[in-house]
């Protein structure tokens, strides 16, 4: 497998990305990876590792697009960039994946008018996983399509259903609407015509609307939403963990001797709830409906998750994700 890999996309870009390569090469064997950027930073940087030479390409990239900058005038300006080089690897067929902690509306924007939608799809989404108390959960968008029409939902449920049963190899994942109340008639126009669109989908496990205080339980496997619902949500739970963990560790610092021995006993259970609400272990988010396996670093990725978000393209790849869509929505036209 071949992945193309943006060498300078990220707060930690290059040493992070390069760290997180050597890292995927030394736990995978069957991958090659195209590194984009500054030729030579990138090779000053892979000079200070051992690995196998040919198993990475460094294709040259002079400029690099910021968050800052409007994402599709940088696409069309800095056609030199790591993120458009990395995109055109998979466009021309190169690359069957590529991985980018860079601007995200650059990327995103990127995927949908170099990588071009796979036919049929409305609306690509991004689609990443988070930690649930009784498990993994996907919401399905987070922030791709900020306006969306109700027919977007139900693709972004369809997509979500392939990618979750294929990946976590769930039979029929239930779905449901992220909204204010679990009631049909509760919501806006998007989410009132959309839960009657879902409804009416034989192909789903539709479960009705989600609170969102229940999100975190894990119950439901995917949650749909347009991205404005889907990234607030997102953030709010991101920060919520973040605040719960910092409270955990700042209570330990106040507390008694004997609570401090408590801590000490508890250290392998907390040490293990802190690894679940660690966005590094889950690598990035996949934009799903895209014509080629595109993942989304985090911007603040160190070389665990650049790693892992090679680990998730492996498995996108090797469980004919990206096929399976193709085939779902061809057969609808």
């Amino acid at each position: 497998m071949k992945i193309a890999i943006d060498g300078m996309g990220g707060d930690n870009a290059p040493v992070a990305v390069i760290d997180g390569v050597i890292q995927a090469l030394k736990a995978y064997d069957d991958i090659q990876l195209y590194i984009t950027g500054p030729e030579e930073v990138l090779n000053l940087e892979l000079a200070k590792y051992t690995y196998p030479k040919e198993k990475v390409i460094v294709v040259d990239a002079k400029e690099v697009i910021s968050p800052n900058e409007h994402p599709v005038m940088a696409l069309r300006k800095k056609k030199d960039s790591s993120i458009v080089k990395a995109l055109n690897l998979v466009k021309e067929g190169i690359c069957d994946a590529v991985v980018s902690g860079g601007s995200t509306g650059a990327f995103l924007a990127g995927c949908t008018l170099i990588v071009g939608r796979i036919k049929g799809i409305e609306r690509p989404a991004l689609a990443p996983i988070m930690p649930g108390r009784r498990g993994n959960f996907m919401i399905v968008d987070v922030g791709a399509n900020v306006d969306c029409k109700p027919s977007f939902l139900v693709q972004f449920a369809k997509m979500g259903k392939i990618y979750y049963q294929k990946v976590f190899n769930v039979k029929n994942p239930t779905i449901g609407l992220i909204n204010i109340g679990e009631e049909e008639e509760k919501g806006n126009e998007l989410t009132k015509a959309a839960f009657k669109l879902l409804k009416e989908e034989s192909s789903i496990n539709f479960k009705g609307n989600i609170e969102p205080r229940e999100i975190p339980t894990g119950d439901t496997n995917i949650l749909v939403s347009d991205g404005f619902v889907g990234n607030t949500a997102l953030k709010m739970y991101e920060g919520s963990a973040s605040s719960i963990l910092g409270i955990v560790k700042d209570e330990v610092l106040k507390s008694s001797i004997i609570s401090k021995i408590g801590v000490v006993l508890l250290k392998p259970v907390l040490k293990n709830i802190m690894k679940k609400f660690d966005y590094k272990e889950y690598g990035g988010a996949p934009f799903l409906g895209v014509d080629g396996i595109c993942i989304k670093a985090h911007g603040s990725s160190d070389a665990r998750a650049f790693k892992n978000s090679i680990k998730q393209t492996k498995i996108f790849y090797d469980n004919n994700v990206l096929k399976d869509i193709r085939n779902e929505f061809s057969s609808e036209n």
